[in-house]
């Protein structure tokens, strides 16, 4: 049995997933940073959800295409600009 939906609920499901979405994202950055500044632990675990999360949502609209070629490239030049400096800064970190 499936129940007729019209475009005014779709619409909203939408907007509840963002909403449910950006909550998550934001807990685990929070708790990332919690376990960095109080604990003093790597919270490499939780970061890479966080990083997940996204790269499967760029993944998905792009695959899609729902994305513009120039937000993609956008978007995974900043990624590597990103890693290059995390690996920057743990490299000079272990050399200390």
């Amino acid at each position: 049995m499936s129940l007729a939906r019209d475009e005014r609920e779709r619409e909203i499901d939408l907007r509840a997933d963002r909403a449910a979405y950006m909550v998550v994202t934001y807990g685990l950055l929070v708790l990332v940073m919690l376990r960095a500044v109080l604990r003093d632990e790597a919270a490499w675990d939780l970061m890479a959800l966080v990083l997940l999360g996204g790269a499967v949502n760029l993944g998905y609209t792009a695959w899609k295409r729902a994305v513009s070629h120039q937000l993609l490239v956008f978007s995974l030049s900043i990624a590597v600009v990103s890693a290059l400096v995390a690996g920057t800064i743990a490299f000079a970190t272990r050399l200390l």
